[in-house]
């Protein structure tokens, strides 16, 4: 029975060790101020979605963000930019830097949406919009929730 228990606890704890190694850890989106200003316009996005220079960059130019005026200030600008410097990720899901820093661009958001996994017009639905709204599908998106078993892709 030991042997047993002790074997199931390294297994849990080596696939813990593997799944946080592979930024695939709890993927928080739990700041007030991050829910309250990012989550104002989009999904607020988890931080260990990007590496921690693309959101340097997209915090160093709220100004542009993405054709919009998201400009904070600069104490709401520091305070989220650090936070999500500390949550970045730093694992194989974040392990480059995607194309203008736009996470529907990342290798990893390409994988995990592609054809076959994902229906072709499924971003082209007007319940969808674009790729950007990950809450469309993962209705537990706004808590850092992107759990493939949980999708849901509205028609």
């Amino acid at each position: 029975m030991f042997f047993r228990t002790a074997c199931t606890w390294t297994v849990l704890s080596l696939a813990t060790t593997l799944a946080l190694a592979d930024g695939g850890g709890r993927m928080t989106t739990d700041n007030p101020k991050f829910q309250a200003e990012c989550g104002s316009c989009h999904t607020p996005y988890a931080p260990a979605l990007l590496p921690a220079a693309s959101w340097q960059r997209l915090m160093g130019n709220l100004g542009k963000h993405f054709g919009t005026d998201a400009s904070l200030d600069p104490a709401t600008t520091k305070e989220i930019g650090q936070w999500v410097q500390a949550n970045a990720g730093s694992g194989r899901r974040a392990s480059e830097e995607p194309p203008q820093d736009r996470i529907t661009k990342s290798a990893w958001f390409q994988r995990q949406h592609r054809p076959g996994e994902v229906p072709a017009d499924a971003f082209k639905r007007a319940s969808v919009g674009s790729p950007a709204n990950c809450s469309a599908c993962h209705p537990n998106a706004a808590k850092g929730n992107y759990n493939e078993h949980e999708v849901r892709i509205p028609r």
